[in-house]
């Protein structure tokens, strides 16, 4: 199957550090192969090989002290 990319919308990411900590914890889930954050857009790209679960991406970022907004 081909890897599919989803992007979020994600509030309060704003440095470098921010950028780091929703990498990996996003990055640490199971069905994600490659995360992107872009600070200045506070846009998250996710790498899947199958169809992403919104769900737990929210609640990790959310987890995390950040505020999920949504798919992009």
């Amino acid at each position: 199957m081909a890897a599919l990319t989803t992007t979020y919308k994600v509030d309060g990411v704003h440095s470098a550090h921010c950028q780091g900590v929703v990498t990996d914890v996003v990055g640490g889930l199971d069905f994600v192969t490659a995360v992107q954050v872009r600070i200045p857009e506070g846009l998250v790209t996710v790498t899947t090989d199958a169809e992403p679960d919104d769900a737990r991406i929210a609640e990790t970022v959310e987890g995390a002290g950040y505020d999920y907004v949504g798919r992009v």
